[in-house]
């Protein structure tokens, strides 16, 4: 079953991927954006998108944007974690006000940082929420937003996902520590303790799985929230072992992140600052139990960890075929 999907954010790797998906599974697809016209030409391959001029900080724009639709992705956040309660929680407000007066159901793409150490390591749905940076619990109130939105009436779908990779994932660990765009692989820079799990998003997979649930939004509850596995690695470095041997450079050197650099700047740097706010999320290990969506869905869309990361450093000009200068 679909319909009209209205996507805020949709310049963003998650609203961008999504979009794709929602379009390939016979969605019809509005944008809400301050500046459409900059931004049709790089999106132009979605097609025949309904553009809408408007600011997710405005009620009554998302509330225009959204009359007649049927779903709302509200995949917009903060830029470079800036300002969260600020930008976070009045927008998610709005977004809600907007579903309820078109009856549309909300899809949030979630993360971790709503858990703290007594929800670690293997993490299912309902697990403890005490979080320990400020970021995570503007999360915690979100999800309680939705929670509150549901009991009056309004449906909405939670997608809890690790760190995103994949083609279009611009603002992303993967693309701007772990490897450098442009250039061949010469070294791998891991933020991590090295025996640490980490989880992992595949766009194109969170997308499916999006997609999928939208598709069958009226089988669920009013507040529906779900894990998305993804690919895990214990060791979190491993993911450096597979990129050096997609990459065909085994000998590449694996780099420590600067963190002494980016607390001593923190101070002076707000962006550095919520970075190492956010550290913590590398030095310990936790893992998204996705089982309740697999037995939803009834599998987890799951690219194979080679093939992802071929088409993430392919989309970043890093194999050796693609890339636009030397190292």
């Amino acid at each position: 079953m679909t319909g009209t999907a209205l996507i805020l954010g949709i310049t963003g790797s998650v609203g961008q991927a999504t979009a794709w998906a929602l379009k390939q599974h016979g969605w019809h697809l509005r944008a809400l954006h301050r500046d459409p016209d900059s931004v049709k030409p790089t999106l132009s391959g979605l097609g025949d998108v309904d553009w809408r001029r408007g600011d997710a900080m405005s009620a009554a724009d998302i509330t225009a944007a959204a009359d007649g639709c049927d779903l709302l992705l509200h995949a917009v956040n903060p830029p470079g974690y800036r300002n969260w309660r600020g930008l976070a929680l009045p927008m998610l407000r709005n977004s809600i006000a907007a579903a309820k007066a078109s009856s549309a159901t909300i899809m949030l793409p979630g993360n971790v940082y709503n858990f703290g150490p007594d929800a670690w390591p293997v993490v299912k749905e309902d697990a403890p929420q005490h979080p320990i940076s400020r970021k995570g619990q503007v999360r915690v109130e979100m999800e309680a937003l939705l929670e509150e939105a549901a009991r009056e009436g309004c449906r909405s779908i939670l997608l809890r996902a690790g760190d995103f990779f994949g083609p279009g994932a611009g603002s992303s660990w993967f693309d701007n520590a772990l490897v450098k765009p442009g250039r061949r692989l010469r070294s791998v820079t891991y933020p991590g303790r090295y025996d640490a799990g980490h989880c992992w998003a595949y766009l194109p997979d969170l997308a499916e799985t999006f997609a999928r649930l939208a598709d069958r939004r009226d089988e669920l509850p009013a507040f529906a929230r779900f894990h998305f596995g993804g690919h895990y690695l214990a060791p979190g470095v491993e993911i450096a072992d597979a990129i050096r041997r997609v990459a065909g450079e085994p000998q590449a050197s694996l780099k420590a992140f600067p963190w002494w650099m980016i607390r001593a700047l923190g101070p002076f740097n707000e962006l550095f600052r919520e970075l190492v706010e956010m550290r913590y999320l590398w030095d310990n290990s936790l893992k998204l139990d996705n089982s309740e969506l697999v037995a939803f869905l009834g599998e987890e869309p799951h690219t194979p960890l080679h093939q992802a990361l071929e088409q993430s450093l392919a989309a970043l000009n890093c194999l050796p075929e693609r890339s636009q200068t030397a190292a």
